[in-house]
């Protein structure tokens, strides 16, 4: 053995022995479950530094071949169709919620009442009240919840909001916020799940905007006044067949049944700061495929980011002849987490090193014992938007943004 052996093993030994324990249960395994599985299976390759070693212990979904999937590909200890057993499980930690949306709620409330962390992809709730149960189960419980706003983590999202915050740009005037996804722009796709208010909840409100709105609350800060509109524009859609995906296609002679939510939403909105700000979000719009985008404009610049060019930061800095343009600036390893994926610059990262950074970050919170961003009040603070939203639609009126829950965001 080398000199310097020893005492690089025993320095790893004596890293393994700070690290916690994160014992993980995953409901629902689907895509998204998958995607969370992955990323914790690369986090070791990926954060060396970590404060935690996550442990795949229990995975819950109703298909079978998924749960083979689940022990036989990633490596999870035990599957099983029963969801309740993952939640008591004593070895199971953390809680990772990727089920279907009208389950979330539930599954939440269990998991909190359990005493364990979790994290819900969004929306928490379909509805403002749904959102606001799940809220009230965290906190009076006192565990640690995450929401997967995972568009919060992307390295120059995260640029972005330290040139707000320093003053690079000045004082922020405007804001401008969108999701444009094309996934129901199709008359033929199936009336599933995702189109029924009582088993989605609302539409794109819960669905794009919550998105959207986290995103500019992170930038800016809260909305305190709006008015705004909803509708559907696909107003039938071919019914599924036993077994159809819910993001299948019928037939043109395929019996139809009635949309219940709705595809498209806007408003215009006050920002507590004073900034005016615009949302527009729409899962019907043919032509942007997954434009989850914002522009915010400042009296010395403005900077503008759109999923779709995850990588680019548009930047404009005033000159004295106002005629700089605007600069893009390009992903690179000096934004944020960028470089534990790819060094350099102009070498890009995708959507599920987002996923990855998201889990890493909410794992350290909970291997630290503290609270997470975006939590269940991250969520809450979007529902209190989305419940204004849908007022100011029957009303015609400005509508304000009002608590849900008393001690909001405490």
């Amino acid at each position: 053995m080398s000199a310097t052996a020893e005492p690089r093993t025993t320095a790893a030994a004596a890293a393994r022995a700070a690290r916690r324990r994160i014992g993980v249960g995953v409901i629902g395994f689907g895509w998204l479950g998958q995607a969370h599985t992955r990323s914790l299976l690369r986090i070791p390759t990926l954060f060396e530094n970590r404060a935690f070693d996550a442990e795949l212990v229990a995975c819950s979904d109703p298909l079978p071949a998924r749960l083979d999937q689940a022990t036989d590909s990633f490596g999870f200890k035990r599957a099983t169709a029963a969801w309740e057993t993952v939640i008591e499980d004593p070895a199971v930690d953390v809680i990772y919620i990727a089920a279907p949306n009208m389950f979330h709620v539930a599954l939440a409330e269990a998991a909190a009442r359990a005493g364990k962390a979790v994290f819900c992809e969004k929306p928490v709730g379909g509805t403002p009240e749904q959102v606001a149960r799940a809220a009230l189960a965290a906190r009076e419980a006192g565990v640690i919840s995450g929401v997967g706003y995972n568009y919060r983590w992307a390295p120059l999202v995260r640029y972005a909001r330290e040139l707000i915050a320093t003053g690079e740009l000045g004082e922020i005037t405007n804001y401008r916020g969108r999701f444009f996804s094309m996934y129901g722009a199709d008359p033929l796709g199936l009336n599933s799940w995702r189109f029924q208010l009582d088993q989605a909840g609302y539409g794109v409100t819960s669905d794009l905007m919550s998105h959207a709105v986290d995103l500019a609350h992170m930038l800016l800060g809260p909305i305190t006044t709006l008015t705004g509109t909803v509708e559907t524009y696909i107003r039938e859609r071919p019914v599924p067949s036993d077994g159809a995906g819910h993001y299948g296609r019928g037939r043109p002679d395929d019996p139809r049944t009635p949309v219940t939510n709705e595809d498209y939403a806007a408003m215009l909105c006050v920002f507590a700061s004073g900034a005016r700000g615009t949302f527009e979000i729409s899962r019907t719009l043919v032509g942007p495929e997954s434009e989850n985008a914002f522009d915010v404009y400042g009296t010395r610049g403005a900077v503008g980011w759109s999923f779709e060019r995850l990588n680019e930061l548009r930047v404009y800095r005033a000159t004295e002849d106002r005629g700089s343009g605007y600069t893009t600036v390009l992903g690179g390893d000096r934004f944020g987490h960028h470089g534990i994926f790819v060094p350099g610059s102009g070498n890009t990262i995708g959507f599920e090193d987002l996923i990855t950074i998201e889990d890493y970050e909410f794992c350290t919170a909970v291997a630290e014992g503290r609270p997470y961003e975006p939590s269940f009040e991250d969520a809450l603070a979007f529902a209190g938007v989305q419940a204004a939203l849908i007022r100011s639609n029957e009303s015609g009126a400005w509508e304000p943004v009002v608590p849900l829950l008393d001690g909001e965001g405490a």
